[in-house]
């Protein structure tokens, strides 16, 4: 097959991929997470849980991640649409807002985890270290913080002709920021750090929450730390799975050997394509994860979607004896 035959066939491929795999996944991941917030704000048990309130943030910045980047990719590869190539507030703003949902939903995360493992933990001084207050100060102080993380983005990305076609393209102008951008935020922020920190953690919290089987813990406080440990531990799994592959195809194709063959970048393009709409699950995925591992999370959807509208409307058609 001759160059120009696999480049067209690589188009049309990347185009259906985008279309076909990534407006289900952005559909169904918005609806899914919105789900999520409406379920952990209705319930008090999960207000007051912290590791549930780093879950319904984390949730919210998916919906952010999927809206103002998954819907991009997909105008962009699937119908050719690229906002970012004629307006430098959309560029800027686009890198920006993709950094700052990706690290926060990262970094929720990795809360997360970490809250599991301080609440189930047999030491009333690691359980103090779960709390909402605390929670809460984090979450604001790391939003902060990857605001702040964002600045160099907003200064060092703009709209640049490049060769060889002399087209306009959104990138990163400055060398030593574009290194940081390709290793530093992609692989290890986004990447392989977050999914250490997760792995480590769940572990752990899962380790204690074996534990706690034999020692005399409260029921009710049992039973959810169990739920909120397993439904973590399947989601970090999950997360593992879909960005280890896409964070792969990203070192290769950016590696300092450069690719001669264009058949074999266009295939990795292909893959990256592919792997980039996998890596999204991430994001879009948690209602569906939590619904199949978690029994009881499913009855309390069910609850927040139907029983609660039944006992609002309840008494407006009581009859009084």
């Amino acid at each position: 097959m001759s160059a120009s035959n696999t480049s067209m066939y690589s188009y049309t491929g990347i185009q259906q991929v985008a279309i076909y795999m990534g407006m289900p996944i952005l559909i169904i991941g918005v609806f899914g997470e919105i789900l999520i917030i409406i379920v952990f704000l209705s319930l008090k048990t999960f207000r007051e849980k912290s590791c549930a309130f780093y879950l319904t943030i984390m949730s919210l910045f998916n919906v952010g991640q999927l809206l103002f980047c998954l819907f991009p990719q997909i105008m962009i590869q699937g119908f050719d649409i690229d906002l970012t190539r004629t307006s430098v507030f959309y560029c800027k703003c686009r890198i920006f807002i993709r950094q700052l949902c990706t690290l926060m939903s990262c970094t929720c995360m990795g809360l997360a985890t970490m809250d599991q493992f301080f609440a189930t933990c047999s030491t009333i001084w690691w359980q103090q270290l779960s709390n909402i207050k605390l929670a809460r100060i984090l979450t604001s102080l790391y939003f902060i913080i990857w605001i702040c993380h964002g600045i160099p983005f907003l200064i060092y990305i703009d709209i640049v002709r490049l060769s060889p076609n002399n087209e306009l393209y959104c990138t990163v102008t400055n060398r030593i920021f574009l290194h940081y951008f390709q290793y530093g935020f992609v692989i290890i922020l986004a990447g392989f750090f977050p999914i250490f920190i997760t792995i480590l953690f769940s572990l752990l919290a899962y380790r204690n929450v074996q534990k706690s089987m034999y020692q005399i813990v409260p029921l009710i406080r049992r039973e959810l730390d169990k739920q909120l440990t397993v439904m973590v531990l399947v989601i970090v799994a999950f997360n593992s799975i879909t960005t280890i592959p896409y964070v792969v195809v990203y070192i290769i194709m950016r590696g300092s050997i450069p690719i001669q063959d264009p058949i074999i970048y266009l295939q990795l393009q292909f893959s990256s394509t592919v792997f980039s709409n996998i890596y999204f699950l991430h994001f879009a995925s948690s209602l569906y994860i939590y619904v199949c591992v978690s029994e009881r999370f499913r009855r309390q959807l069910i609850y927040v979607l139907f029983g609660m509208h039944r006992r609002q409307t309840l008494p407006a058609n009581h009859v009084s004896p």
